[in-house]
This record gives structure tokens, sequence and C-alpha cells, in this order.
């Protein structure tokens, strides 16, 4: 028997609880809860269309989570987390400045810029921002974080050609440079049959690189 309307729609059928370790079962609760927002909004992830779909009680979740707003906020930075994960590991053997910033733009725009339901997902959250401090809070620490180590690979990769920037210049190019990698992965996770694998990371890849005059395909870099 499914969720009534107000409890945000029906659900997938209960699954069998298992005995699992305590990590394992609060990452189920996580993922369940993204499954749920994915679908149908913030508005869908009742405490009930959550346990229903992780297949466990509600007051399991009162077990791990102090509330459901705590489990919404943990769910957003997890899905935060998996949106940057690719791109850290991308970094331990890319070698030199301009590699590692090409192997970052890469990682970054790669399975994950053609899942619709990691959008979907994402896409949940973005209304209730403005009007949830703790979320907007995640969403700030997350952006910044991701500027941050951008506008550094940025300032490494333009001293290695020879062109040192200033930290104004640095920012305007993180700016630029991020709204050009979230623009193609709005439009991969929207429409992914539109493109062909790879093609928005290569596309992300050349306009980072005539953004920033530099090759990031090569050691050397352009002018």
């Amino acid at each position: 028997m499914g969720d009534s309307p107000k409890d945000g729609g029906p659900v997938a059928p209960r699954k069998p609880f298992r005995n699992e370790g305590e990590e394992t079962r609060r990452a189920a609760l996580i993922a369940a809860t993204l499954d749920c927002i994915g679908e149908g909004g913030l508005q869908a992830a009742t405490v009930r269309a959550i346990a229903r779909r992780a297949g466990v009680t509600q007051g399991l979740i009162r077990h791990y989570f102090p509330s459901k707003d705590h489990l919404i906020e943990v769910a957003y930075q997890a899905l935060m987390d998996r949106l940057t994960e690719d791109s850290q590991a991308a970094l331990a053997h890319a070698g030199d400045p301009c590699r590692r910033l090409g192997a970052f733009v890469r990682a970054v725009l790669g399975a994950h810029a053609t899942d619709p339901a990691l959008l979907a997902a994402w896409a949940g959250f973005v209304g209730a921002l403005h009007r949830a401090p703790r979320l907007r809070a995640i969403h700030a620490a997350n952006y910044l974080g991701f500027r941050e180590q951008l506008d550094a690979l940025i300032g490494a990769a333009l001293a290695d050609a020879g062109r040192a920037a200033d930290a104004p210049t640095l920012r305007r190019h993180g700016i630029a440079a991020t709204a050009v990698l979230d623009g193609l992965w709005l439009e991969g996770g929207l429409l992914p049959e539109a493109f062909e694998p790879s093609e928005i990371a290569e596309l992300g890849l050349r306009a980072v690189a005539a953004l920033l005059g530099l090759d990031l395909a090569s050691e050397g870099s352009l002018t």
C-alpha cells in the first residue's frame, strides 16, 4: 500500500530489514532520503516515506537522526560530497599544474554530469535554500570550498605558464570557470541523450582552456 499524497506519493516497496552495521544503515537512510527528494522534492521526504524506501521502521530513523531536518541536512552534505569525490581522486596522479587542472575539469564533468537522478536530487534542495539557513550554509560552504580548490588549480596552472595572477583575477577566473562547469552539468543532467559519451567533459575542458588561454590537454600552455 503506497503513501498518501501528503506523504509524498507512492514509493518503492518496503525492503526486508537486514541486521547491518550502523554506518550501512545510516547510509541507507541517507540514500532513501535523496531518492525521495529526487522523485518528489523536499515535501516527498517524509519520515514515513523515507522509512518505507529504506525498509526500516520510523523509529529507527529517530535512532540515527535527532530530527527529520537533521537527516535532510546530512543528506544534502552527502550529495555535495558525491558530486566532488571524483574530482578529488582525479588529482592524485595528474602530473603538472595544467594536467591537474584538466583532470579536475574532466572529473567534475564525468559520469555525474549525465546522471538525471543526481541532478533531480540536487534540484529538490534548491528551492529551499532561501528559507532554510542550515541548508544554505551547507551550500555556501561547499560552493566556496569548490571555488577555493579550483582557484588554486587555476593559479598554479597560470603560474606554471609564466602568467602569475593576483587574487582578484583568480577569483574572477574561478567564478567564470565554475559557471561553465555548472552550466554544462545542468545541460547534461537535464538531457543526457543529447550528448555523446564524454562530450560534456570535452566541451568543459575546451571552454575552461579558452577562458584561461591554457592548453589543458598537454603539458604546454598557450598564450
